[in-house]
């Protein structure tokens, strides 16, 4: 069930980056033109897209996240979220967190990120025994 979740993310964000490519793409008579213009422009960011769903995908979220070249999206703590990104350069599995207490209670969330962060290629996922674990472990990045 846990793939089906990251497949449905996957799925959303090939959407996304689907329709701007289609809505882009010259008509054949003025590609030529365009290739001059597009080779100056760089490369709008892709950016993070970040899920959360619930135990047997009874539930998902998901929020699109870009911190360059500074945090926005409609993530509600885009500079928190980025910020933890800086520390651990990156690497979700090194994110600071938010050290606190949770319960043994087990209600299994599942998160994922897709994209790229800073123009690097991101593909990660991990499963949290229950939401507090989850925020304990990677803070910030997945309060939406």
């Amino acid at each position: 069930m846990h793939r089906t979740a990251a497949l449905a993310a996957v799925a959303l964000l090939a959407v996304a980056a689907a329709v701007p490519a289609a809505a882009a793409s010259p008509a054949p008579d003025t590609a030529a033109a365009s290739a001059v213009s597009a080779a100056d422009k760089p490369a709008p960011p892709r950016g993070l897209f970040l899920t959360v769903s619930g135990a047997e995908n009874s539930w998902i979220r998901g929020v699109l996240l870009h911190c360059s070249p500074q945090p926005s999206g409609p993530h509600p703590d885009a500079a928190g979220a980025c910020g933890a990104l800086d520390e651990a350069r990156g690497d979700l599995d090194r994110l600071p967190g938010d050290p606190h207490p949770c319960t043994k209670q087990y209600d299994p969330v599942t998160v994922s990120a897709t994209g790229a962060w800073r123009g690097r290629p991101t593909a990660w996922h991990k499963t949290f025994a229950n939401a507090c674990e989850l925020s304990t472990a990677t803070g910030a990045l997945f309060r939406f």
